[in-house]
């Protein structure tokens, strides 16, 4: 081999070592991007999660058992927990809530509670659906003041509570996501008051301004 062959082979030898270092560097650069992306993936979750949070910071665990169930997908414990919780928060048994109490029910709550559905159900069940459904019958604060039993009935039928004319008993729901877009929460519904409760109920929800209050949330979610 001449010299002149000796010194172009070093000469490659040298580049393709400075080529393998290049691709060493960007390779370890690619990792490094990979990680970054995962990272990033994985901020939506933990910024539904912080929001979760943030949400129950007034009242951390007493809502943490309807999250739970939620989460889980569990809307039969979820609709109980429902009641529960707004016999907890108006301080009476359910014999002793009169349809008067619950148009002092606190708005906040009653968003907390709205929200959680509406989230762990992709916006399918929760107060604010159930109210937006009976709006779109033409439903307003006249109709509940009114107790318009017809209009309420056909509510009803459309949320999946009534079949051949007749209200179907709470038990025999359809408990999945399967179930008509509003069906739940749907026990904290069947007052001892019947549709009386139902309509101060309604009448509570428009005045706290929870279907306004949830399409705002929606949007906020959809731009995230």
């Amino acid at each position: 081999m001449s010299e002149s062959q000796e010194i172009t082979t070093s000469q490659l030898a040298k580049q393709l070592a400075a080529i393998q270092e290049q691709l060493t560097k960007m390779t370890g650069r690619f990792d490094a991007i990979e990680e970054r992306l995962e990272t990033i993936s994985a901020l939506p979750k933990k910024m539904s999660e912080l929001e979760d949070d943030l949400m129950l910071l007034g009242d951390r665990y007493r809502y943490k058992n309807l999250q739970q169930y939620l989460a889980e997908e569990n809307w039969f414990e979820a609709d109980k927990e429902t009641i529960r919780l707004i016999l907890a928060v108006s301080k009476r048994e359910i014999e002793e809530l009169t349809p008067e109490d619950i148009q002092h029910f606190p708005c906040n709550d009653l968003m907390v509670i709205d929200r959680l559905w509406s989230k762990y159900s992709n916006g399918r069940f929760g107060f604010s659906v159930q109210l937006n459904a009976y709006q779109k019958l033409g439903g307003n604060l006249d109709s509940t003041v009114e107790q318009n039993q017809q209009l309420i009935e056909q509510w009803g039928e459309n949320l999946g509570w009534r079949k051949n004319n007749r209200w179907l008993k709470c038990k025999d729901l359809d408990f999945s996501l399967n179930a008509p877009e509003g069906c739940h929460p749907s026990r904290w519904w069947n007052s001892p008051y019947g549709s009386k409760m139902t309509n101060f109920f309604l009448g509570r929800l428009m005045t706290c301004k929870l279907a306004k209050h949830s399409e705002i949330d929606m949007r906020g979610r959809e731009e995230v």
